[in-house]
């Protein structure tokens, strides 16, 4: 399907080297916006960018850096800027996980997804906010929250608070800034088949297919197809909302132990 609104509108994605990130960075290009692609990594913000800038009409251009630190943000920001002229949609993607125990949970462990995971969005969707009511021409942003920010999961309760409140972000601004015709919506992937998963878990597909009640894991293009409709105009009068893109499983779906 061809969504209305996206061609030559300019979008940032943080985190975007691989996965989910990239997968939206792929699908925006391919609907003819041009796209700043952020990753940490500068080797693979670089090969990611050049792979798919070759590949279809939209320009992508690659920005390595640290998302959750101020000075990148704004860095990001002016870049963006500087090479387009305007900046349309944002999508903080760049996000960390850390598994462990609540009562084993370091300081320095906490404040580093605190960093990142809402420090991160919050000042780049605040500084990219500032250009769209500038420009007067409104804009888009949709956060990644977790399908572990809307139920328990076991191991995860920092990584699950910043993923909560990501939604209640998107709450908030959706009302502060709807007057500057500014969208935010949230998105909440489920098990996701990604480089990462598949690292951390052998058989990630395999467990997650039986514990999805649609009977499969998710993939990074199941996230960007929705990414892309909530920025599109089709999905214009769409704002403050959580979309679960997860199978099912936050509904009533079971947990790895019940296998």
């Amino acid at each position: 399907m061809q969504y209305s609104g996206i061609k030559n509108k300019v979008a940032i994605i943080t985190g975007a080297g691989e996965g989910i990130g990239y997968a939206i960075v792929e699908l925006l290009l391919k609907a003819g916006a041009n796209v700043v692609l952020n990753d940490v990594d500068e080797e693979k913000s670089k090969r990611a960018a050049t792979k798919l800038d070759v590949l279809y009409d939209g320009s992508c251009l690659s920005f390595h850096g640290d998302s959750g630190d101020i000075t990148t943000i704004n860095n990001l920001v002016a870049f963006t800027i500087e090479q387009f002229g305007k900046v349309d949609f944002v999508i903080p993607n760049a996000a960390i996980t850390i598994f462990g125990s609540f009562l084993e949970t370091s300081t320095e462990g906490f404040q580093k997804t605190l960093q990142l995971n809402l420090h991160g969005a919050y000042f780049l969707v605040q500084r990219a906010a500032k250009e769209m009511i500038k420009q007067k021409s409104g804009g888009k942003v949709v956060l990644i929250s977790s399908q572990v920010g809307i139920r328990a999961y076991k191991n995860l309760t920092a990584y699950a608070m910043t993923k909560a409140a990501l939604r209640m972000m998107a709450v908030n601004l959706a009302y502060e800034l709807g007057e500057h015709s500014i969208n935010l919506n949230v998105v909440a992937p489920g098990a996701t088949l990604t480089e990462r998963t598949a690292d951390e878990q052998p058989d990630y597909s395999g467990m997650w297919g039986q514990l999805n009640p649609n009977g499969r894991v998710g993939t990074p293009e199941d996230i960007a197809k929705t990414c892309l409709f909530l920025l599109s105009d089709d999905a214009s009068h769409i704002n403050g909302q959580t979309i679960p893109v997860d199978g099912g499983w936050t509904t009533a779906g079971k947990y790895p132990e019940d296998l």
